[in-house]
């Protein structure tokens, strides 16, 4: 069995432009999802790919607060 089999297709995007909440929305959820898939990682004593994620959440972190503009007052 391929890593593609037992999957159902899913349309390609047809163009580049994000039809969802953009990059900020996207690198949150990347950083919600990385530090869940980390404690689980650390749960089966995987260390490494432990601290890889949290290196991938500190990223997406990152990402997050440079799109967040603060509001004027």
């Amino acid at each position: 069995m391929t890593a593609r089999e037992g999957r159902s297709a899913r349309p390609l995007p047809d163009s580049g432009v994000a039809k969802d909440g953009g990059a900020a929305e996207a690198a949150n959820f990347v950083a919600n999802a990385t530090a869940e898939l980390a404690q689980l990682a650390r749960r089966h004593d995987l260390e490494t790919l432990g601290y890889l994620l949290d290196m991938a959440q500190l990223e997406a972190n990152e990402i997050v607060r440079l799109h967040i503009k603060p509001e004027k007052s």
